[in-house]
């Protein structure tokens, strides 16, 4: 009986060292992932059109046989554009959900307080959000969270330089700024007015709106005082049909650009035939262009319905394939502290068309943009 008592014994404590050594969110079988985002709300198309490519992705990649023989599992929860719900969605996700790993998430300030406040702290990589801010990017030797935050996007500095670009080089001068009351405004904000510096220019008039909200009118009304040549606006769509829409009718009709957030096809199908003629700066390739290797690859995902293609929806795939990469190369014995150092490994990184580059020292991704204008019909073109 000795025997097979200290061979019992063996076997319980080989079966706790397994348990007390297993990653958390981790199994023999499978992975979980956690995503908090808008999926209702003004802004929740942005996200079910994100969550729509991950999920595709992961079906597809699981059918395969998963990543190292586990398949991926997605936990989404809502968080309506709210930044007390991302935390709370974060905490939950991380302490009741106990994912591995967080990705697609969606926000500046909403985002940033998650950094700081949650995952950061619990040392959970999030790879991935739909903001170019640069509190998201801080560096590592000045904020430690920042190490657990992997940007895919170029920031917002990267994008109003480029819309400032291509204001002055048509003449113009004479240029605004409307701008959300938030983490995302105040940065894109902060990005123009720096383009504009560099160009010795200043914005001539600057107008606000608060997040969830389409109270436009005295920012429109200020800005109309100074018959504007151009305004760059830092909002989302419903605010800046809202804004467009309002300028019009006070006989204002400057050039309208936008940053990427503003999601172009919705922009385009909440203005009609006023989103004519708006530029909109963009982080991703185009979703429609079927002769880069990764949007030929999304495009396929989604059986080549031209109709749900977008750039959110490819943002999300791109995001999807970068998690599913890192995850193959950290290999079966797979740690948050492994996938981290596996991803600041992934330098010059080539998806299939769409480089990321990581470093030790640096979580920026891409800076990767690119102008389009809404023509005629509400498309979006190059």
């Amino acid at each position: 009986m000795k025997p097979l008592h200290k061979l019992l014994l063996a076997s319980i404590l080989a079966l706790g060292m397994t348990q007390t050594h297993a990653e958390v969110g981790v199994t023999d079988t499978s992975i979980t992932l956690g995503m908090s985002a808008p999926f209702t709300g003004p802004n929740g198309l942005y996200g079910m059109q994100m969550r729509e490519a991950i999920t595709a992705h992961f079906d597809q990649l699981n059918k395969s046989g998963g990543i190292n023989g586990r398949k991926l599992e997605l936990i989404t929860i809502d968080d309506g554009y709210e930044t007390d719900r991302t935390l709370a969605n974060t905490k939950t996700l991380i302490q009741d959900k106990q994912v591995f790993a967080l990705m697609g998430y969606y926000g500046s300030t909403p985002t940033t307080e998650a950094m700081n406040k949650v995952f950061g702290p619990a040392k959970v990589p999030l790879i991935g959000t739909i903001s170019g801010a640069g509190t998201l990017r801080e560096p590592l030797a000045s904020n430690p969270n920042s190490r657990y935050m992997f940007n895919i996007r170029a920031s917002y500095a990267d994008e109003a330089e480029a819309i400032v670009n291509q204001i002055i080089a048509l003449g113009l001068k004479n240029i605004a700024v409307f701008y959300q009351n938030d983490g995302f405004g105040k940065s894109g904000l902060e990005g123009v007015t720096n383009a504009l510096k560099r160009a010795n220019l200043a914005p001539v008039a600057v107008g606000t709106v608060e997040r969830n909200s389409l109270d436009v009118a005295k920012a429109a009304e200020a800005i109309s005082k100074t018959n504007p040549q151009a305004v760059v606006m830092v909002t989302l769509y419903k605010p800046t049909a809202a804004f467009v829409k309002a300028m019009k009718q006070l006989g204002q009709f400057p050039m309208f650009l936008t940053l990427s957030p503003v999601g172009g096809e919705v922009l385009a199908q909440e203005l009609g035939n006023d989103a004519r003629g708006i530029g909109i700066s963009q982080v991703v390739p185009y979703p429609w262009n079927d002769t880069i290797p990764i949007v030929k690859d999304y495009q396929r995902l989604l059986d080549k319905q031209k109709d749900k293609f977008s750039y959110y929806g490819l943002e999300g795939y791109i995001t999807a394939r970068l998690v599913a990469e890192a995850l193959k190369k950290a290999g079966k014995d797979l740690t948050r502290e492994k996938l981290v150092t596996t991803l600041e490994g992934m330098q010059n990184f080539d998806l299939g068309g769409f480089k990321l580059n990581y470093s030790p020292n640096s979580r920026q991704g891409s800076r990767y943009v690119e102008l389009t204008v809404v023509g005629a019909g509400g498309k979006v073109i190059k």
